[in-house]
């Protein structure tokens, strides 16, 4: 069927050039006698044009021009038409020398000539030029998006606005959806309000959407979701504003579309700080932050270098890290005088080395292990650096008259059924201890899980769905906080600046959400259906792990603050004469050594530690009431209820 089809394309392409030959030909004639041949050469027209145009055809056919595709025409193409159009021309001359024609005018053969170039040059470079600009319609076109916005708010119309301004050869809005179905009908810049949010799959089908996007900088947790569900269920690709605090001048702009993020997902509302009071502890100071390459540190740096501090020395162990972080502050900060240090918070010397030349004014202590299953194979390791790192950095800090200290803490230490936990749980209350002694105001700030963060479930599940899956989640019912981690480091420094020593502050996490129902939403954004592309399985608990964390205990008393996101638990202080007792009962255990010894001097400080027993998918134990009699050192005063959140 192929060789028939290109037979008849052949034949095709060869009475094409015959039309253009006889064209060409007549052509000549009737210019070389300016459109009023007389009899005589016309009769020599008709008696030549049999043997031009077998001349043609040998010439043409013996370099091969009946065989290439015009629409790819070259300049080599044009070459070999020369080439034939002379070897033609020249076959057919002296076909007219040797048969002695009478009355042929010789210039015909030089006008025929360049009548076939120009003809059929012209021709094959025209069907170039029309493919390449069907080539590039089509490319346009494929660009060229079908937008259904959803909200006809001020925003929305920003960005109509936007879009008919500098952005129509790439988007064309179609209309808009609105939960006011007041709205429907109005027209905005032209653009229709066409129905309400429920009808999205409808205005889909109805007006062939290639791209919604939602121009709702406000929009909750919920309602981003129900338009994500929405869509995916018509398989068309959801993008979405900034919030208003991130938008330019709050101005909208086409450049500042961006895919569906799984933040956008939590609903949280923006951080409002107290700007005021953060730069009065960092403006101009010399701010010291431990684990200055991790995902919380390094957004510290970046939060304390916006405020303005004087010198930020960065701390990390690992090279590469530090290496990252201080590129980036250089080219954002340059103001901000960077001091990179390459340093191990359990070496003291090295530590004191670097407090005693730089002497910050603020600390801020991010260094930890924080990998719940990795400290439960090396537990050693989580008391050497957890709660013996803490110990060196925060008696550095009072040594050298440190303003104030901030030590990054986690839901974890509550209630702790890990090593993690436990020993983070630990460096809180050494922490709390020293500031009952030391002129440096000590204070803690706990909080649950980052989005995003190194090493965190949000990384771990993009690379499964990135590898076609499955997507591994422990425990169908295991919830978690969550927040961004700016938010949580904006929070920290706000903490810090408000704390007046010996605190516990406890930001508040929102609602805990389901783990799979993370996985959920992170499949559905990377146009993915759980179920049917990707798996999700139950792989169970890991050690150490629980079903849901805690904010705080029943016998911590968490008030409120004057930032709405910040509360503080309040505490019995422990005497610094019982930290000796402590500390001496996990020095025998801080290098190599068994890890059930390592467990039971954790426990032999914080009772209420309790490591999962038996079936790991149990749910934990709720929070106890501590009695307030005969306290043990890690228990809280049992006279007050605590709350972690409004």
């Amino acid at each position: 069927m192929s060789s028939v089809l290109l037979t008849y394309r052949r034949l095709f392409i060869v009475g094409v050039y015959v039309g253009l030959w006889v064209l060409s030909y007549i052509g000549s004639f009737i210019l070389r006698f300016e459109f009023s041949p007389p009899r005589l050469y016309l009769d020599t027209l008709w008696g030549t044009l049999l043997p031009l145009l077998v001349a043609r055809l040998l010439g043409y056919g013996l370099l091969g021009m009946f065989q290439g595709m015009w629409r790819y025409t070259s300049g080599h193409d044009l070459r070999a038409l020369v080439k034939a159009a002379t070897l033609s021309s020249i076959l057919f001359s002296a076909w007219v020398i040797f048969t002695k024609t009478p009355d042929f005018p010789r210039s015909i053969l030089v006008m025929d000539w360049a009548g076939n170039v120009m003809l059929i040059g012209g021709l094959r470079f025209l069907i170039r030029s029309l493919n390449e600009a069907s080539v590039r319609v089509d490319r346009e076109r494929a660009q060229h998006k079908r937008v259904l916005i959803v909200g006809a708010g001020n925003a929305g119309e920003m960005l109509v606005r936007e879009i008919q301004r500098s952005a129509l050869d790439r988007y064309e809005p179609v209309g808009f959806l609105d939960d006011n179905a007041a709205k429907v009908g109005a027209r905005i810049h032209g653009v229709p309000v066409l129905a309400t949010v429920e009808h999205i799959a409808d205005v889909v089908a109805r007006h062939d959407v290639h791209e919604i996007i939602v121009a709702v900088p406000s929009a909750t947790r919920a309602q981003m979701k129900a338009i994500l569900d929405r869509a995916s269920a018509v398989n068309v690709h959801v993008r979405t504003i900034p919030g208003m605090s991130q938008l330019i001048n709050e101005q909208v702009s086409v450049q500042q579309l961006r895919d569906v993020q799984i933040e956008d997902l939590l609903g949280r509302e923006p951080v409002s700080l107290d700007e005021s009071s953060i730069h009065s502890a960092v403006r101009g100071a010399r701010v010291l932050v431990t684990g200055a390459g991790g995902s919380i540190g390094s957004e510290i740096c970046r939060q304390v270098s916006r405020f303005e501090c004087k010198t930020l020395v960065l701390v990390e162990q690992a090279e590469n890290a530090l290496y990252e972080i201080h590129r980036e502050l250089s080219q954002k900060f340059p103001k901000v005088t960077l001091v990179p240090v390459i340093a191990d918070v359990t070496d003291r010397a090295r530590m004191d080395a670097v407090f005693r030349e730089h002497r910050p004014h603020a600390v801020f202590h991010a260094a930890a292990h924080k990998h719940v299953p990795m400290m439960e194979w090396n537990p050693g390791e989580a008391v050497k650096n957890n709660v013996f790192g803490t110990r060196t950095v925060a008696d550095l800090a009072d040594a050298y008259g440190a303003d104030r200290f901030v030590m990054i803490s986690t839901d974890k230490a509550v209630n702790p059924t890990s090593v993690m936990g436990t020993t983070k749980r630990v460096a809180e209350i050494y922490v709390q201890a020293l500031s009952q002694r030391s002129k440096t105001r000590f204070v803690t700030v706990r909080f649950g899980n980052v989005l995003g963060s190194n090493g965190s479930v949000i990384p771990l599940f993009k690379e499964q769905i990135a590898r076609g899956g499955p997507v591994t989640v422990t425990h169908p019912e295991m919830k978690r906080y969550f927040m961004t981690i700016p938010e949580a480091c904006q929070l920290v420094l706000q903490a810090g600046a408000m704390g007046e020593g010996g605190e516990i502050f406890i930001l508040d996490m929102g609602e805990p959400v389901k783990i799979v129902d993370l996985a959920k939403d992170l499949i559905r954004l990377s146009g993915l259906r759980e179920g049917e592309d990707i798996e999700i399985q139950f792989s169970g608990l890991r050690p150490g792990e629980k079903l849901f964390e805690e904010l705080s205990v029943e016998s911590e008393h968490a008030d409120r603050t004057k930032h709405p996101k910040i509360f503080v638990g309040k505490f019995r202080p422990h005497l610094w004469s019982d930290m000796t007792n402590i500390l001496a009962g996990l020095e025998s255990v801080r290098d190599p050594h068994d890890a059930d010894e390592v467990r039971a001097a954790l426990r032999a400080i914080i009772p209420e530690y309790t490591p999962p027993q038996g079936d790991s998918d149990a749910q934990p134990a709720a929070a106890r009431t501590r009695s307030a009699t005969n306290p043990t050192i890690g228990r809280t005063s049992g006279t007050h209820t605590a709350v972690a959140k409004a």
